[in-house]
């Protein structure tokens, strides 16, 4: 008898609380959303405001016309929500005295890239989304026909350049020129070629190397781009239309122009021993002068004739060298 009354109080206990939470929860359903009952939060550390907190408001109101409880879907809000290009991720739900929490979280820009003639923003990881209108965020511009599958490399080395003290007094942009890459430098008009996204610590520790110990000393207009993609070696182009590269640059010009005269030079030699050869032959030496002096060739022909008897030797006159036969 004391079980059945026990069961009984426990099963009148459960219908009375389920009458209260029934109550409870149409009551809770049929209030209304207002204003002051959302609450919208942006959790990034970076501040950014590519998302308007109007526009999250508006976009609940379209999501629950009715504005109350019952009728809120918050997985399709959320989803909506999520779906906004800015947006990295978003967490929406309710507490039990009716109001609406939305913790967003948004993307933070690591460059600008600006490819086949359109701008747009790149996270640090790697996912591009369209610049706003309304807010323009500070960030490194990278330019060139940057691949997709390179971006989380790229974003990586403008995170350690804005890390590093030196290297963010210095670069203010990248851009890829085929498959290398350049670092614009702030100071003259000089780029810094890195090669490929690989070693970026060695190569951009080779760069400050360079400044700190030659660079300082020298004018930064002198040069138009400092290469350190060579590994252990550092290359450098001077600037054509810098003044004070002239003397350099004439000098440089001179020594290729010397090249092909050396080149030349070395050749003469295989000459020479033909000309001598022709010389020393008398038949074939003279019939040019024949043609040229003609008189001259004359007389040297009587001579001989008259003179036949007498020998060589006994001549002064160098005229007897020469000899037609």
């Amino acid at each position: 008898m004391k079980n059945k009354y026990r069961i009984l109080k426990i099963v009148i206990t459960v219908i009375i609380l389920g009458l209260l939470l029934s109550f409870s929860l149409k009551r809770f359903s049929r209030q209304k959303i207002t204003d002051n009952n959302i609450s919208v939060k942006m959790n990034e550390k970076t501040p950014v405001y590519f998302v308007d907190e109007k526009d999250i408001r508006n976009i609940v109101k379209k999501e629950n016309p009715s504005g109350t409880v019952g009728d809120l879907n918050i997985p399709a809000l959320e989803k909506k929500i999520n779906l906004l290009p800015a947006v990295d991720s978003a967490n929406v739900y309710l507490n039990l005295n009716g109001k609406l929490n939305l913790d967003i979280k948004q993307r933070v820009p690591i460059f600008r890239l600006n490819k086949d003639g359109k701008d747009f923003y790149v996270d640090e990881k790697g996912v591009e989304f369209p610049i706003s209108k309304t807010y323009s965020h500070p960030c490194m511009l990278v330019t060139g026909n940057v691949k997709p599958d390179e971006y989380e490399k790229l974003a990586e080395l403008v995170g350690k350049i804005d890390k590093d003290d030196f290297s963010k007094k210095f670069f203010i942009g990248i851009s890829k020129n085929k498959d290398s890459y350049n670092l614009l430098t702030s100071e003259g008009n000089y780029r810094v070629e890195i090669g490929d996204l690989d070693n970026i610590d060695f190569k951009v520790k080779g760069f400050k190397t360079f400044v700190e110990k030659y660079l300082v000393y020298q004018d930064p207009q002198k040069y138009s781009m400092v290469s350190v993609k060579y590994q252990n070696q550092i290359v450098t182009t001077l600037n054509p239309y810098f003044k004070e590269n002239d003397s350099i640059l004439k000098a440089g010009k001179l020594e290729m122009a010397k090249a092909p005269a050396l080149a030349a030079t070395a050749k003469k030699p295989e000459v020479k021993p033909k000309a001598t050869e022709v010389k020393k032959t008398s038949s074939t030496s003279i019939k040019p002068k024949e043609s040229t002096k003609p008189k001259t060739q004359q007389k040297e022909t009587k001579k001989p004739e008259k003179k036949s008897t007498v020998p060589a030797q006994s001549k002064p006159k160098p005229k007897t060298k020469v000899k037609i036969e």
